[in-house]
Formats: structure tokens, C-alpha cells, sequence
């Protein structure tokens, strides 16, 4: 799939000598959902401020579909819209208001079919004429959706965007967010919600201390990483365990009524019913149990505390 934005070893220092980013290099793919992952101060928005024009990088290069981010700005900002994590809307002017002004500033035309459209899709139509005041939390995150959208970008940054919201209203921005993507928008959002990068990426970045450390396949991050294992409630305790049955990753609880296997994700087919196999053959009885896999939010601990 082609890259809509290439970033090419872009780094950021500032004044006090503090560097934000480190030679991040990363292709983002047309109509995917990237979601980049990091603790607090990471270089999540820095990174995304320097894409959009906000912050200026110190060295390095990106492109916006072929537009370079400086020489070209104003051909690439316009393929962009950027939702903040702060509810920056005036909050006296009207839903309708607010959006169109948003298309005039990127010189679009009017076009109050289009803008109707984009109301309805982010369920907003029935609060068109209502000041932003009256709004609660989660249509003012939509509100600010519909302002990112109203020059009609190809691509949408969401910097922390259900930041402070409920889980009910996360959920429906979720869908939101899927219903766009399905109209070809390719979106990258910043997270400190596992479940959410969980729940809506195609692929997830984790940045720690300014580096990207890894840009993968949600679901081959988790075939990769994502440890399983085997807990095995014991009929009869035991005190240790047979030499015949020993492999990496076999425990024995302190009270030798358990057993527990961890094994990787991958390439290891049939070692569950090899060991199961094994117990079977000694004659060893077990009357439960359970497995479980690590999670994103497990895998995501793991790479930032490495």
C-alpha cells in the first residue's frame, strides 16, 4: 500500500536542550488507522505537531503526499486535519458556525450540503444551531472532529481524543473514528488508552523518550509478543517436578498444586498437547484449567521498561 506521509530521521531539540525526538523514521500507509502509543512526554505530539506544521523539526524530512512538509506547506496542510487534545472551540458561536468557519479559512467554498452531511455523519445535526456552551463533553470532541473535516483532508491526526471522556462516549467515538476511515480518511491517533489502540488500529507505534521503538501489525505485535500460558490445577500436589516433564517456561506453585507453562505466541505448535501428553503418560491427573495471553497494554509495558 502507498505511503501517505513519510518521515524521514526527523529529530527535535529545544532551545534548552531538551531533544523530543530522535531520528524517527516512518511510512504511514493511505487509509490505515496508525496509533501511537507512549507515556506522557514520549514525543506523541511533538511528533505530530512537527507533521502539521506547528512546531518546526531540527533536522530530517516529511513528505504529505509527495508535498515536502516546509517547502510545500501549504499543499500539505491542506491534506491535513488536526483534532488537539485541549477543547480549543469558541465556545459562544453556534455548531453550524463553527465548522463553516473552518472551511473558509482554508479557502474552501461554501458548501452547506457538504457541511450538513459531516453534521449528520458525526451525529451533530440536531445541535446545528446550538452554541458550543450547551454542548456536552463528547459532542464538543465531535464538534472539534467536524472542524478538522470541514476542508475535507485526506488525513486526520487525533492527539489523545477521548481524553476525560466516559467510557459509554469513548465507545461512540470509536465508531466515529471506523465510519471515517471506511470513507478512505487515513487517521493517526495518539493514546494512553491500551484498549483503545486495542480496539481500532490496523497498526500501533509505541514511542519512549523521543525514539520510535518499533511500528507493527496489531495483530502480528501480538502474535509476536504476546505470551501465552498454561495453568494446570493439580488432582494430587507434587513436590517437584519429573525430569521427563521439565521444559523452558514449566513452573511448579510453592504449594504443588499448580503448574504453570508460558510459551511464545508463535512458532511452537502442539506444545500444549505435548505437555499434556507427557502428564498423561506419568499419570499425572490435573481436574482444571486456563490460559491466558499477555495484552497490548502488557506488551506495550514491557517495551517502555526494557
Amino acid at each position: 500500500m502507498a505511503s501517505i506521509i513519510s518521515i524521514k530521521n526527523v529529530s527535535k531539540t529545544y532551545k534548552g536542550g531538551f531533544t523530543a525526538l530522535k531520528n524517527v523514521n516512518l511510512e504511514i500507509e493511505q487509509g490505515e488507522i496508525l496509533a501511537l502509543l507512549g507515556p506522557n512526554g514520549a514525543g506523541k505530539t511533538t511528533l505530530i505537531s512537527i507533521i502539521c506544521g506547528i512546531v518546526t523539526k531540527s533536522s530530517g524530512a516529511i513528505l504529505v503526499d509527495g508535498h515536502d512538509s516546509v517547502t510545500e506547506f501549504r499543499k500539505a496542510r491542506a491534506l491535513i486535519g488536526l483534532v488537539p487534545q485541549e477543547l480549543t472551540l469558541s465556545i459562544f458561536e453556534t455548531v453550524w458556525d463553527t465548522v463553516s468557519f473552518s472551511r473558509k479559512l482554508y479557502g474552501k467554498p461554501a458548501n452547506p450540503q457538504y457541511v450538513e452531511t459531516l453534521l449528520k455523519r458525526l451525529m451533530l445535526w440536531d445541535k446545528a444551531r446550538n452554541k458550543i456552551v450547551t454542548l456536552s463533553g463528547g459532542m464538543k470532541r465531535r464538534v472539534l472532529i467536524a472542524k478538522a473535516l470541514a476542508h475535507e483532508p485526506r488525513i486526520l491526526f487525533l492527539d489523545e481524543p477521548t481524553a476525560g471522556v466516559d467510557v459509554e462516549l469513548r465507545k461512540e467515538m470509536w465508531n466515529v473514528v471506523r465510519d471515517l476511515r471506511d470513507t478512505g480518511v487515513t487517521i493517526i491517533l495518539t493514546t494512553h488508552y491500551i484498549d483503545e489502540a486495542e480496539e481500532m488500529a490496523d497498526r500501533v507505534g509505541v514511542i519512549n523518550k523521543g525514539q520510535l521503538v518499533l511500528v507493527e501489525e496489531k495483530a502480528s505485535l501480538m502474535r509476536k509478543l504476546g505470551q501465552k500460558s498454561l495453568t494446570l490445577q493439580l488432582a494430587k500436589p507434587m513436590k517437584t517436578i519429573p525430569k521427563t516433564l521439565a521444559r523452558p517456561g514449566l513452573s511448579l506453585a510453592q504449594d504443588g498444586l499448580s503448574l504453570s507453562y508460558a510459551y511464545g505466541a508463535t512458532g511452537e505448535k502442539g506444545v500444549v498437547p505435548q505437555l499434556l501428553y507427557d502428564l498423561a503418560a506419568k499419570k499425572i491427573a490435573f481436574t482444571d484449567l486456563s490460559t491466558e495471553q499477555k495484552s497490548l497494554e502488557d506488551i506495550f509495558i514491557g517495551l517502555v521498561h526494557a
